[in-house]
């Protein structure tokens, strides 16, 4: 049983390279387990087709998938440039300015963020993914900062900067954020992403704002920030106040530099599992894959790395968006995760949690261990007791059911979950085995199954654990 489900999950970028119906059918059929919209690109228009084309190729697959609403945030980027490239080098000065309005081939360059009003001299501004580095020498204007090239290279339209010692000061919500926050409230969004995260106050805002504007769905804080990681303590704070973590690599090796960003990985990861959090790694998983039809052997190791941690999902972003080869992609993911996770164990950690929940699902999977189970079922409302289950990194499938579609296509995320949507009965556990035995889903003889339930129906209910032979 454990051989055919993946338990560590893919999730995919949605771009100009599967932007049909059927491609993103072939994602989710190839192993895609959730989609990412990302909000620094396109329209509304194309957003709400893609939407579409997910809800559909998943109800046409019969697997939940969950959707992503991934916020720009404050991306500050470069505005067009003349030719699309500009030439520079070391000791050149460079003058962004908000107010610019075209670029003549110069160099005072457009941008799409006043950052006179936040940067200091001798703040380090990294544009270009990084390929080119520059120090702020001058505040020129209200508008105006001056730079000091610190490289050869070259610039091109809209690449994005990032200055890793920048306080932005909470201000995190850009206009632009709020208009598409507003937008996707009332459509099917299961997750909010919120980009360049600084501090817990930032996820209390978007939470503030997501409830007011009566939205149910679930908060991604994506780790890239310096702030973020500073110690331990700022790390645990962030995980213990939203509802999953992206740890988002590619910004942070420029915002915190590359070597930092394999410890911040794994403590993200074992803290995430300490308190029963999603947590995605993200960035260049398979980034060869954008051009190439295999992936180095350095990028199997990163995706089986993040599997032996326990992660909860891998993320891929140009290499579906924008690649050449978008569903090979997915499939030699999928191979990876299968071959690592049925080959090798998951880190242990100690997880000391004193909820009933975690208590229960504790035993629960201790249980399905020592008996051999073929596959644990959890009955949730809310989540919580699949959640918790899943936080103990079962070697087994589990299989979750609840009355909740929403529930059910965020569990789509969720270690070794499969959510299935059912109207409440005392027995509908055990009820959805039986039919998923009888048309297919679940195959073999004698099932050793641990079902996790409980009585009461409310959050963090979970009293029961039962053995059944199906």
């Amino acid at each position: 049983m454990s051989k055919i489900f993946k338990r560590t999950k893919i999730l995919a970028t949605i771009g100009p390279a599967v932007n049909s119906f059927d491609a993103i059918y072939d994602l989710i059929d190839a192993g895609v387990n959730g989609c990412r919209l990302n909000f620094s690109h396109g329209n509304y228009e194309e957003r709400e087709q893609q939407l579409k084309w997910i809800r559909e190729a998943s109800e046409k697959r019969k697997k939940n998938v969950a959707i992503i609403q991934d916020l720009q945030g404050p991306k500050i980027r470069l505005g067009e440039l003349k030719d699309n490239h500009l030439l520079v080098k070391k000791d050149d000065e460079l003058i962004l300015d908000y107010m610019a309005k075209e670029h003549d081939g110069g160099m005072t360059l457009p941008v799409q963020y006043n950052l006179a009003e936040k940067v200091k001299v001798g703040d380090p501004v990294f544009i270009f993914d990084g390929k080119i580095k520059t120090k702020v020498i001058e505040i020129v204007s209200d508008t105006a900062i001056k730079l000091l090239v610190e490289n050869d290279g070259f610039l091109m339209s809209k690449k994005g900067l990032n200055l890793p010692d920048t306080d932005f000061g909470g201000d995190i919500i850009t206009e632009k954020d709020m208009r598409d926050i507003e937008w996707g409230v009332g459509k099917d969004f299961d997750f909010v992403a919120l980009s360049f995260i600084q501090s817990v106050a930032d996820i209390d805002n978007l939470r503030q704002i997501l409830v007011s504007l009566g939205s149910n769905a679930q908060i991604i804080a994506k780790i890239e920030t310096k702030k973020a990681i500073e110690d331990d303590e700022a790390m645990r704070a962030i995980v213990t106040s939203t509802d999953a973590i992206m740890v988002a690599r590619g910004d942070m090796a420029v915002e915190a530099g590359a070597e930092v960003v394999p410890v911040v990985q794994r403590k993200l990861v074992e803290f995430c599992r300490e308190q029963g959090k999603l947590c995605i790694v993200a960035t260049q998983t398979m980034g060869s894959m954008v051009e190439n039809p295999e992936p180095t052997r350095a990028e199997v190791n990163d995706v089986a790395t993040a599997v032996i941690q326990g992660a909860d999902v891998v993320m891929l972003s140009d290499e579906t968006a924008n690649g050449k080869y978008p569903i090979e992609t997915v499939r030699e993911m999928k191979k990876i995760i299968l071959y690592t996770q049925n080959h090798i164990g998951v880190d242990k950690i100690d997880l000391v949690k004193h909820e009933q929940v975690d208590i229960v699902a504790h035993s629960a999977v201790r249980l399905a261990e020592k008996i051999e189970a073929d596959l644990i079922v959890t009955e949730t409302g809310s989540g919580l007791t699949a959640t918790s289950v899943a936080s103990h990194r079962p070697s087994m499938p589990i299989i979750s059911v609840t009355s909740h579609q929403r529930v059910a296509q965020q569990l789509a995320l969720m270690y070794a979950n499969s959510a299935f949507v059912r109207a409440y009965t005392e027995t509908y556990g055990l009820d959805l085995v039986k039919e998923l035995k009888e048309t297919g889903y679940l195959q073999g003889e004698n099932l050793k199954v641990v079902i996790v339930s409980g009585h009461e129906r409310k959050v963090g209910g979970a009293d029961t654990i039962r053995l059944r032979i199906i």
